[in-house]
């Protein structure tokens, strides 16, 4: 059977809606919970006066942490473990701009990665089996928070 241009376009699209919506940087904190069950993880919540820490650990070792300020923005985001995680899902809208960056030459070769763009700061590392990385929006880091926090 021969797919059509326009059927598999419609297709791509119904996937698309169908999409959950995920806790990402820039995004709502309350949908964390779809973020463990797309990541098959196990949920742990840190929370301090001056912001939430959730913590996925999936079967695999991944370990993902979002960072929600008191009005319920995921402000940073970090991975370590054996694999990097979707980073289209844990950057939600700053996702185009981190791939428009990481696609342009850059020190550090690949397996280092620095971008620090207007509105978006992207530090990634590793190397096979052992990767971490973390990434923030300075304009929505709650005030008396150090982004060396970010773990």
């Amino acid at each position: 059977m021969k797919l059509t241009g326009a059927l598999l376009s419609s297709i791509v699209l119904t996937a698309a809606l169908a999409t959950p919506a995920f806790a990402a940087l820039g995004e709502d904190g309350t949908t964390v919970q779809a973020d463990v069950a797309r990541m098959k993880g196990v949920l742990r919540i840190t929370s301090s006066a001056a912001f939430t820490v959730h913590e996925i650990t999936t079967e695999s070792g991944v370990v993902v942490r979002e960072y929600v300020s008191p009005d319920d923005k995921v402000f940073a985001v970090s991975w370590r473990g054996p694999l990097i995680p979707d980073l289209r899902q844990m950057l939600g809208g700053y996702y185009g701009q981190f791939q428009q960056a990481a696609n342009a030459p850059h020190l550090g070769g690949h397996r280092h990665l620095t971008i620090r763009e207007p509105g978006l700061v992207v530090q990634s590392s590793g190397r096979m089996r052992a990767f971490f990385g973390r990434a923030w929006a300075p304009d929505l880091v709650p005030q008396n928070f150090s982004v060396d926090d970010i773990k």
